[in-house]
């Protein structure tokens, strides 16, 4: 079943992806995030996948795999104990079926399959080796947004590299989802990037 909720005023789908930058102003921990999220290329530094019913979304964090519960805005400080003291900022909501052209039916076919998949892997551990984003013993926050995806034909890594350091494109970055995909900002919503990546899934 396919499930709809707005975020922070934004419409996110079973599948979608919800993007936000590490840390929160005038919150001591979101300090903390600030600065780890200052070693992740790009503005967006974590995603999550929205699952539903109602505000449940899967993220791969430091507590591994979880499930967490979203009312409405995006507060973490309200989500941290779900989170394993996660502290961001929400961004936006990356939409990588968009403009795909598939069939009503084929999408929610597709939608269903990735939560199914994201579910499958709660409990699992958080992978350290970020260059080893094809595991499925272990999980980063873009990586399991990854390997859901690539599952139905929808390759989420564009090659994004880390200027000198050879390998570093192996790994999936949060920033290369928002880039690499249709999406739509939290502050000037109205703002809609086109990616011109646009494999069909399955092909």
């Amino acid at each position: 079943m396919i499930h709809t909720t707005q975020i922070n005023g934004l419409t996110v789908q079973t599948g979608d992806i919800i993007c936000t930058m590490n840390g929160k102003p005038d919150i001591l921990p979101g300090e903390f995030w600030r600065l780890v999220g200052r070693l992740v290329p790009g503005d967006v530094d974590h995603v999550a996948v929205y699952l539903g019913p109602d505000g449940r979304c899967v993220e791969a964090g430091a507590r591994g795999v979880v499930t967490f519960n979203v009312h409405g805005d995006w507060e973490s400080e309200h989500m941290m104990a779900q989170r394993g003291h996660l502290v961001d900022t929400f961004y936006g909501a990356a939409y990588p079926l968009a403009g795909r052209g598939l069939s009503p039916d084929l999408e929610e076919q597709v939608r269903e399959d990735i939560a199914a998949y994201c579910l499958a892997q709660v409990g699992k551990p958080y992978n350290l080796n970020f260059l080893n984003a094809e595991t499925e013993d272990a999980f980063y926050c873009s990586q399991l947004a990854y390997k859901a995806y690539q599952r139905v034909g929808v390759n989420l890594n564009t090659g994004l590299a880390m200027e000198g350091l050879p390998g570093t494109n192996l790994i999936v970055y949060p920033q290369e989802i928002w880039d690499g995909n249709i999406h739509r900002m939290a502050i000037g919503s109205d703002q809609l990037s086109v990616s011109s990546n646009q494999d069909t899934p399955g092909g």
